[in-house]
């Protein structure tokens, strides 16, 4: 067989298979209660909304169009949605300022291609998303921790940068309900990260993936809302919002977006002629009908199931977690991540429980850049009903009570 290892670019040698998809593959075992997949529930999916979607393309003067080559921009009209949209909350816009992309994760992949050469420095919060991470790592970037609430300088970045040969390109983190913690950066800590931004002369990468599922707690306004606020308009901006339908709508249309100045959308375009030429036109049109004719309230309606998961989940941890480990509260989002003692390994843990108790998560040393922090999990309320979070919390809390008792 062909050795093909030194024939590959040498940033295939960073690519590494997602835990998480991984852990998909435990949703088809019926016997598993699975926190671990960080996916909506089908149950509520708008399908039949969909179904009329589709059907008026292909019954009407649509369908030609929607089966044909488009514009690498996206689809006008879904553009023009998104636009008056993100409006809503701040984020004053163009349809021009605004790029469709195959998901939010091809956004990822873009913004690191454009942005990381070799030795740069990328910014990220001790955790952040594993599949940012995964998008990044084909660039060969070097990581730093983000730190809003600590006394790190400007030049300290800088410094760190400057010594593994590179210079600080970008922050990236998912200011509401991120992925894995379920934390929200709080109006300060985005004060002071664009303060940090214009100092460096960084872009900000601002993920906002979960914007629409607030459950409580008063909302704060987008970085870059801030950032227009504070520059005069979005041409000013270094803050780069990307945002997709996959947790509001349907993930399996791939429909995702970028919001950025247009010295960073015209670059966009001609990375998105290179590799895919343009974002399946009919997902697009058919997304943009769904949306406009009833996106709030397919909003209203996974709210008001996911915080009820949400709520059973922090009352089970209360009522079955050891004392001893921690987890975080989220106001919105799908994800509570869960602190275990030190010393505890969430992946021997894993193994443990689908073994023993048949409850999967997602152990969360691979959401830190650097592999720390072994004794931490992220669970997911989004796809299990409060019955089941409440028996799935029962069973690994007692896998953790033995696990610490047998390690004392």
């Amino acid at each position: 067989m062909l050795d093909w290892e030194h024939i590959f670019a040498t940033r295939s040698s960073r690519m590494r298979a997602s835990e998480i998809r991984e852990l998909l593959k435990l949703l088809d075992q019926p016997d598993i209660i699975s926190f671990a997949g960080g996916i909506p529930d089908p149950a509520l999916f708008p399908d039949v909304a969909f179904k009329e979607a589709y059907s008026d393309i292909f019954s009407g003067a649509q369908v030609n169009a929607a089966l044909q080559y488009s514009v690498s921009e996206g689809y006008k009209p879904l553009r023009e949605w998104i636009a008056r949209d993100v409006a809503k909350i701040g984020v004053d816009c163009t349809p021009d300022n605004v790029f469709i992309t195959s998901g939010s994760q091809q956004a990822l992949d873009y913004l690191g291609k454009l942005f990381l050469s070799p030795k740069d420095t990328a910014l990220v919060t001790w955790p952040t998303y594993l599949g940012a991470l995964s998008a990044f790592n084909a660039y060969e970037p070097n990581y730093d921790q983000l730190s809003l609430n600590g006394n790190r300088t400007p030049e300290a970045y800088r410094d760190t940068a400057a010594k593994t040969g590179g210079s600080v390109k970008f922050a990236y983190l998912s200011a509401d309900f991120s992925n894995p913690t379920g934390e929200t950066v709080d109006l300060a800590g985005r004060e002071k990260l664009l303060a940090l931004a214009d100092e460096l002369d960084i872009a900000i990468l601002e993920d906002a993936a979960y914007q629409h599922l607030r459950y409580d707690g008063e909302a704060i306004p987008p970085i870059m809302a801030l950032d227009i606020a504070r520059k005069g308009g979005i041409e000013n901006t270094r803050t780069i919002y990307s945002g997709s339908f996959s947790k509001t709508l349907a993930p399996g249309l791939r429909v995702g977006f970028v919001v950025a100045a247009m010295p960073v959308i015209r670059k966009l375009v001609l990375m998105k002629q290179a590799a895919d030429l343009h974002s399946s036109t009919i997902n697009q049109i058919a997304i943009e009908h769904v949306a406009s004719r009833g996106f709030d309230a397919q909003v209203a309606k996974i709210k008001a199931v996911y915080s009820k998961r949400r709520d059973a989940m922090l009352a089970a941890l209360d009522k079955y977690m050891p004392k001893t480990a921690t987890w975080t509260r989220p106001e919105g989002g799908m994800f509570v991540w869960v602190t275990l003692p030190e010393g505890m390994d969430g992946a021997e843990l894993l193994a443990k429980s689908i073994a023993t108790e048949k409850v999967a998560f997602v152990p969360g040393k691979a959401f830190y850049a650097d592999g720390s922090n072994a004794n931490t999990l992220r669970m997911s309320f989004s796809c299990a009903d409060e019955a089941m979070i409440d028996e799935g919390i029962k069973r690994l809390g007692r896998l953790i009570s033995s696990a610490i008792k047998a390690a004392a």
